[in-house]
């Protein structure tokens, strides 16, 4: 309801008749703190239509594709470590090869849930851990310390220390090999300028609703890649349109590695019409869900169950 009462009242009234070609002048009439995520559903909008008017791909208006598949990550709630195993355990059989464990306690204990998950998956399967901003500083360096003495690969840890520590997480990112992530830190452009100019980070977690759009998320993907850091992106709540975005800026942003969280696809419905609403859904192929290849996004919504589920 927020988001909706936030483009009808809102938004909406401000780009009414504006040319959808006019990106740059679109998105700075609409306010950003507080209203991401319905700045974001305009965004994708105006760049599903521009697509669709000029015949191509979204995916082409954001730098062209390199990839046409995208290796699926899936998020792993805490909880007793047989359990966080035992669910790995059952997303692999489904086709999942990447996970992020959610963390952030005690260091001692959390390295138990990530020694009985990398035992349940075996080596050749990704492994990152989230905090959530769960530690302090010195907290978060023992538990990469005893990730890295019990070897269970763990290739990064997401926002250690609460988002406003910039300095506490410089000072984890330099005591310990494992690579540091900024989520919660990292959410406009200037917030990943800070980031860089504090040396706080390895990689940036980009989130399309977070960043307000695929125009911002491109220019923090950009601010990333100028100053030698990598790109992650994370679960978002988001029907097909946002599954096919993520893809879509996946695909065409070089600096975004390995693979994408799509945890909402094992949430909920994607509402997305034939044949896409089996592409988005496990099981997997190999770990990858293809990128649309149509027109604007590349995909429909079932309308029918969309108008089942509509709000006022």
């Amino acid at each position: 309801e927020e988001v909706k009462s936030a483009i009808d009242i809102q938004f909406g009234p401000r780009i009414m008749g504006v040319d959808p070609f006019d990106r740059e002048k679109i998105l700075s009439l609409l306010d950003f703190r507080g209203n991401s995520c319905a700045r974001s559903g305009i965004d994708l909008a105006i760049h599903d239509l521009i697509g669709r008017r000029l015949g191509i791909p979204v995916s082409d208006l954001l730098g062209g594709s390199s990839r046409d598949r995208i290796a699926a990550s899936v998020e792993i709630g805490g909880g007793p470590p047989e359990e966080m195993a035992k669910y790995c355990a059952e997303c692999v059989g489904k086709g999942i090869l990447a996970f992020k464990a959610k963390i952030g306690g005690i260091p001692e204990k959390d390295i138990e849930r990530l020694r009985a998950i990398r035992e349940a998956v075996g080596p050749g399967v990704s492994l990152r851990a989230d905090a959530n901003q769960g530690f302090s500083p010195k907290e978060a360096i023992r538990l990469c310390r005893l990730a890295e003495r019990y070897d269970v690969g763990l290739e990064l840890l997401e926002q250690p220390v609460p988002y406003w520590d910039l300095a506490g997480m410089a000072e984890v990112k330099r005591s310990v090999d494992t690579l540091i992530e900024a989520d919660e830190s990292a959410f406009t452009p200037n917030d990943v300028m800070n980031i860089i100019r504090q040396e706080a980070a390895d990689v940036i977690n980009i989130k399309i609703a977070k960043a307000g759009g695929l125009y911002n998320a491109k220019k923090i993907a950009a601010l990333a890649e100028s100053a030698g850091l990598k790109c992650v992106m994370g679960t978002a709540w988001g029907l097909g349109p946002k599954i096919a975005a993520k893809l879509h800026l996946a695909a065409s942003t070089l600096s975004i590695v390995d693979a994408v969280e799509f945890t909402e696809i094992i949430l909920h419905e994607t509402l997305a019409a034939p044949p896409h609403d089996r592409l988005f859904l496990p099981p997997l192929e190999d770990g990858f869900i293809p990128v649309p290849t149509g027109p604007g996004l590349g995909i429909e919504l079932d309308e029918e169950r969309v108008g089942q589920m509509k709000i006022g």
